[in-house]
């Protein structure tokens, strides 16, 4: 995590208000705990679940996603992921092993759960595992963000979780600029490629970070949802702006499930997108700046 602020002798606040949220995210929806709200959810299938608000939050942020990607970007893939090795926290996953058999098949859809905003409850099949990786850290981004800038009193904060990148409060004179890196604990070089935001949010995707071997085969997280396998996409990493960080982070990881589609899907959502293809190639689609002129404003999902 890192916390940015504009008004630096409030940085403890700040980052006191993130590290709440991101623990309370944690404790809600992290699928590596057995203790979590989320863990305890995929234990109970076929029974009416009652969910507190920020589980509900996260599950309600997933469905939408699933919804406007057409399925590109679906919960339902936490068997899938597992069975691919990624079974722990990344850090826990191990670099290289032995084969693994993995069988295509459809996953089973997001369509399959039935959720209640308004009674906060949620059920699932037997065989589903929700994995709420992606939009879930994004969300927290975007909750601690907000939350960050109360704190100090409507200041401007960015707060980047693992790359998933939320702004609030009152930017700095001309927004924030952000060095666009396929990992985002790259170190910040004279020269990369940057952006400047004032609002929003930015999120990258990549098959290039989290990534193992099994076997001589290189895998990685991103599940395209038809085959239940991760996604052989023309594109190594997307990059994608938008109106909040959750929306950034469907889009991009879409962008990678999508491959070909994905263009034509992000302009007519009119949403900015760096898209860096398998050689390296960079295709900027949907007004996204080139490195000449990099300010832009994040369109609404």
């Amino acid at each position: 995590m890192r916390v940015v602020v504009t008004r630096p002798d409030y940085l403890a606040s700040a980052k006191a208000a993130a590290d709440i949220v991101v623990a309370e995210m944690d404790a809600a929806a992290s699928r590596f705990r057995d203790d979590s709200e989320l863990s305890r959810l995929n234990a109970t299938p076929e029974r009416d679940v009652a969910l507190g608000p920020l589980l509900a939050r996260a599950i309600a942020a997933a469905l939408r996603g699933a919804s406007l990607t057409g399925g590109a970007v679906d919960p339902t893939v936490g068997a899938a992921v597992r069975l691919a090795g990624y079974d722990g926290d990344f850090e826990s996953v191990p670099a290289d092993g032995p084969s693994i058999r993995l069988v295509e098949h459809r996953i089973p859809g997001w369509e399959a759960i039935r959720f209640s905003a308004t009674l906060r409850t949620v059920w699932i099949p037997r065989g589903v595992e929700i994995d709420l990786g992606a939009t879930a850290k994004a969300l927290a981004s975007d909750i601690a963000a907000e939350a960050a800038s109360r704190a100090i009193g409507g200041g401007g904060v960015l707060v980047s979780l693992g790359g998933d990148i939320a702004v609030a409060g009152e930017p700095p004179a001309g927004g924030w600029s952000i060095q666009v890196s396929e990992d985002s604990a790259a170190p910040i070089r004279e020269g990369e490629e940057t952006v400047s935001i004032a609002s929003g949010g930015l999120a990258t995707s990549s098959i290039t970070v989290r990534r193992w071997t099994r076997g001589g085969a290189v895998l990685h997280h991103i599940i395209d949802t038809a085959t239940g396998l991760p996604a052989d996409s023309r594109w190594r990493t997307a990059t994608v702006a938008a109106a909040t960080c959750v929306d950034a982070n469907i889009a991009s990881t879409a962008a990678i499930v999508k491959g070909e589609q994905a263009v034509a899907w992000l302009e007519t959502h009119r949403l900015a997108a760096r898209l860096v293809d398998r050689e390296g190639r960079v295709r900027r689609v949907a007004g996204w700046p080139d490195p000449a002129n990099s300010e832009f404003v994040p369109n609404v999902f």
